[in-house]
């Protein structure tokens, strides 16, 4: 547990990154409370929505009440609202559309972009509320960070300009990493934010130039877009001491960071509110602390376009007990999307167990990897996986025994088409993410 004496070191916001629990349920209901009578009264989406199933703002007391009576949304209803009414912000728009300050997108690796309105002074919403996850990887006022080309949600350079580092400005983009590592040797930055792709870039990188003296200079970096795997993870901390924070989307209502202690996402509930549920035909129920269930979100500080009760399809465990980092909010673990699962002949097989398969063969440690199909329930389990070449000698030997590390994971014998990592990762769809399940 963080003492007193570590408090300026950890915290950016130090009353409200360790507020008490009760004072922040105290301020989530006073804020639903008005974000309920704001979205009526301003959303033409939410006046319909919430029309057909009874609900109005004068029945909305408590915290229990809206959750008792306020209905999900999900990305497909917005979709729909879109195209039957022609109304590119799916209705959820609450204010002119000239207060808006930017639209900014999502990656659309599931899908068509999310498009995202934003009002915003300084610096954007999603990056202002990462000041306090960069101030805790270390980064300080007069640090560089070398700054990625952002092409969704907005750039960076805005936040890290709020915190007081000095941007520099340098092509991170796939494919640059070569340029990244000669930009590390010249700028000496404290920070580097990446996405998963890069990584992979970067094992290649790794064979021919030491990567150890080239990041030396760093506090940290961030990586975001897929999980790290176990092994992928301990490579970049042992072997080029790099001390990697992992994010992932706080379902499009912001995003979650890992703290120095590595063990869960913290999500930030003065700006979201989050709920853990299990969805069935007969309705839903919260799942008990700890246990698996799908991130359903309420945004608590747009009030541009806010996503209310939002079902992001993500499936977690969520967690409100006070982190060793000495936070309050609540931390969550990513387990996959629900959509991800696929019935093989009746038998259910999961992103994990092929994961690790895939990361146990040293030419594939990366886990580059998809599953490839059509439908949920299919007769075969189809996998494309990306090899290292300069580590592969014999493809043939290692589609035998990746083969068989599958098969004994999943109780599946798969169809195993391999690739290099490069042709692999040439598929992504989204600049992103690098999509796990595919149609073709």
């Amino acid at each position: 547990m963080v003492g007193d004496s570590d408090t300026a070191d950890r915290y950016f916001e130090p009353q409200v990154e360790t507020m008490p629990r009760e004072q922040l349920r105290a301020g989530q209901e006073k804020q639903i409370l008005e974000l309920v009578e704001y979205a009526y009264a301003n959303s033409a989406f939410y006046r319909e929505l919430w029309g057909e199933h009874g609900v109005h703002p004068r029945d909305i007391r408590t915290l229990d009440d809206f959750r008792e009576r306020v209905p999900f949304i999900t990305k497909d209803m917005v979709r729909a609202y879109r195209t039957r009414t022609g109304d590119p912000f799916g209705g959820l728009l609450c204010v002119p559309v000239e207060e808006l300050t930017s639209v900014s997108s999502s990656s659309g690796t599931t899908g068509d972009p999310e498009f995202f309105a934003e009002i915003w002074q300084d610096a954007p919403p999603l990056v202002t509320a990462q000041v306090r996850d960069l101030w805790e990887l270390g980064l300080r006022p007069g640090d560089r960070v070398l700054s990625p080309p952002g092409t969704f949600r907005n750039l960076m350079d805005p936040g890290y300009q709020a915190l007081g580092a000095v941007v520099i400005e340098v092509d991170t983009w796939m494919g640059k990493m070569h340029e990244v590592v000669e930009a590390l040797r010249t700028y000496r930055p404290a920070y580097l934010q990446m996405m998963y792709p890069q990584m992979v870039e970067l094992e290649r990188l790794a064979e021919k130039t030491d990567l150890k003296e080239a990041f030396s200079s760093l506090k940290g970096a961030s990586c975001a877009g897929q999980p790290l795997s176990r092994k992928m993870r301990e490579r970049i901390r042992d072997d080029w001491g790099i001390d990697v924070y992992e994010y992932t989307s706080a379902a499009d209502t912001g995003t979650a960071w890992e703290c120095r202690e590595h063990d869960g996402f913290h999500l930030w509930e003065d700006t979201v509110f989050a709920e853990c549920v299990e969805v069935g035909e007969d309705g839903w129920r919260d799942v008990p602390e700890g246990d698996l269930g799908e991130l359903v979100a309420t945004d608590l500080d747009n009030r541009a376009a806010p996503l209310i009760r939002y079902r992001s399809e993500d499936l977690v465990r969520l967690s409100g007990r006070t982190c060793g980092c000495g936070r309050t909010h609540a931390r969550m673990w990513v387990a996959g999307r629900r959509g991800d699962e696929t019935l093989v002949q009746g038998r259910s097989v999961v992103l994990r167990d092929i994961w690790q398969a895939v990361e146990d063969q040293p030419e594939t440690v990366a886990g580059v990897f998809q599953i490839v199909r059509d439908r949920r329930e299919v007769d075969e389990l189809r996998l494309r996986v990306g090899y290292d070449p300069a580590l592969t000698g014999d493809v043939d030997a290692l589609a035998g025994r990746l083969g068989e590390a599958v098969r004994q994971r999943t109780g599946v014998e798969p169809v195993l088409d391999l690739r290099t990592e490069e042709d692999l990762l040439k598929t992504m769809t989204s600049v992103a993410k690098f999509p796990r399940v595919v149609k073709s």
